[in-house]
């Protein structure tokens, strides 16, 4: 979704305000939006950027980590982890008191629901395989957390 009914916000050409955007934001329900995996928020790239020349990985490359991250899931549990139900969660996303520490903190702080918990597990154990790791780090956790805030939770305060 647009984070503003214009689509500009954080941009010079967005007049919409606090309150707009909360207003509109928050025409997607709480409950859509927990069953949603990923939230991430696009900014705008400017002219520069979209015609810098950079030696970016190439897609042959993250095809093969993915493909890598696929077959350690479907050895370890025999599916994918978007597959795993809540005892295989348990199962295959054990974590370190630190790591621990940290979800059960960002669950509070962000309400999520014991399916917002679980997703935010099985993205955490998929970013742990992309990175060749048996265990899911504390860094894992934090990147997932970042990839579950709800768009809600980004918005600027209303006036």
């Amino acid at each position: 979704m647009n984070p503003c009914s214009c689509g500009h916000l954080g941009d010079a050409r967005c007049r919409c305000s606090a309150e707009q955007v909360l207003r509109y934001q928050r025409r997607v329900s709480g409950p859509l939006i927990d069953r949603l995996d990923l939230l991430l928020s696009v900014h705008r790239l400017s002219e520069a950027a979209l015609l810098e020349r950079t030696c970016a990985e190439s897609s042959g490359t993250i095809r093969a980590r993915v493909e890598a991250a696929w077959e350690i899931q479907r050895h370890r549990q025999g599916d994918s982890n978007s597959q795993l139900d809540p005892p295989s969660v348990a199962q295959h996303c054990s974590l370190d008191a630190q790591s621990e520490t940290l979800l059960a903190a960002a669950s509070q702080k962000f309400r999520w629901s014991a399916r917002g918990i679980h997703r935010a597990l099985r993205v955490a154990r998929t970013i742990a395989d992309l990175a060749g790791t048996d265990h899911i780090a504390r860094e894992h956790i934090a990147e997932a957390i970042n990839y579950r805030r709800s768009p809600l939770e980004l918005a600027p305060e209303a006036a």
